[in-house]
């Protein structure tokens, strides 16, 4: 099976000028960063130090500004534009990685069924998270094809019901908020043809910049002028999350600033909150630690691969299902912060797992996605 990479690559240029590749530019500075001396930089990253220092001075020309701030026995520093560029390269990372995965999946696909001659593919679509990410890396693809889309949680749930996926992935969370979110997808999730795989369990909180620098302690705390917010996109499983949170507890939406902003995915909250952008975001408890900030915990959830009851027998989910229980895959879901391995891999029934009556739940109280 092939294997594809698709990687974020951008330039800066001034009118009538030679654009300004910012890939090895990037990767020395995140090294001086790391180390505090050019010459360990360059070598680090693979470039001689003549070079290092001329693509230096090439991009201090560009921008008429230094990158770099020296001082007897501190070493060699990032100046403040020079962690702008580094932020604002994480944080083009972080948004469109999902994009990006489920690209160079399809095309892994295309290219495989050309190859293998139409080989039977297991199609995911799944909200993005870390518990996922590490399953497609334990998947040898030459043995099971899988073709990832990274979706919302909707978006995929309702691929499901169209015939268009053979897994979709999506979260609930535990507590009083449980109901109304699986009244939502139980719009198209149908407990006589549809069961649940468990992923993982894992805690959703409040992200905010490291060292918690505004005090923030919930929720009420957003509606401080001086905070800003950031959100995920309409449709995303953490969006409505906390649309039910504030409708319960308040503020009112209206009263937080940058309520209407749209990241999609929890790096991108936790990126835009570390490069200064905003000061807090609802997201995971691993997104917080991938960038070192705070989190303050608010919820449980349960993050659910739905599948239909007659695919369960078909040796490619067969086969993932097996690979979810290993203890191996347990091992890596249990190391991510905020997550617990003890049902992953179990399948359930609907009914048994959101609790429903004889009849679907659907319809009335579901909250507006």
């Amino acid at each position: 099976m092939f294997k594809v990479h698709i990687r974020p690559h951008w330039e800066i240029s001034v009118k009538g000028e030679t654009p300004l590749d910012t890939a090895d530019l990037l990767g020395l500075l995140l090294s001086i960063q790391d180390t505090g001396s050019i010459a360990q930089a360059a070598k680090a990253v693979g470039l001689s130090y003549r070079y290092a220092w001329g693509l230096l001075r090439a991009a201090e020309a560009l921008f008429g500004e230094q990158l770099l701030q020296t001082g007897r026995g501190r070493g060699t520093a990032l100046t403040p534009l020079a962690q702008k560029l580094v932020w604002a390269d994480r944080r083009i990372a972080a948004r469109l990685s999902p994009t990006l995965h489920s690209l160079a999946s399809e095309l892994e696909a295309e290219l495989g069924r050309a190859y293998l001659d139409k080989m039977r593919t297991l199609r995911m679509d799944a909200s993005h998270g870390f518990a996922v990410a590490a399953l497609i890396g334990c998947i040898d693809r030459d043995v099971l094809p899988v073709d990832l889309r990274y979706r919302t949680s909707t978006e995929a749930v309702a691929a499901l019901a169209r015939r268009e996926c053979d897994l979709a992935g999506f979260h609930i969370p535990v507590g009083r908020f449980a109901a109304p979110t699986a009244s939502w997808y139980l719009r198209w999730l149908d407990p006589g043809q549809h069961c649940l795989v468990h992923v993982a369990g894992r805690e959703q909180g409040l992200i905010t910049a490291r060292g918690n620098p505004l005090g923030l302690a919930g929720l009420a705390d957003l509606a401080r002028p001086e905070v800003r917010f950031v959100n995920r996109q309409a449709g995303s499983g953490t969006r409505m999350l906390c649309e039910m949170m504030l409708a319960a507890e308040g503020p009112p939406p209206e009263s937080v600033n940058g309520f209407n902003s749209a990241e999609f995915t929890h790096s991108a909250v936790a990126a835009y909150i570390a490069s200064g952008m905003a000061d807090a975001g609802i997201g995971m408890r691993a997104a917080a630690a991938q960038f070192k900030l705070d989190f303050i915990p608010l919820v449980r959830e349960q993050y659910y691969f739905a599948v239909r009851c007659d695919a369960l027998e078909e040796p490619h989910m067969r086969q993932l299902i097996e690979l979810m229980r290993a203890p191996a895959y347990h091992g890596l879901v249990a190391a991510l912060p905020g997550y617990d391995a003890t049902r992953t891999g179990q399948v359930q029934a609907l009914a048994d797992a959101f609790a429903l009556s004889s009849t679907k739940g659907g319809g009335s109280g579901a909250p507006s996605a």
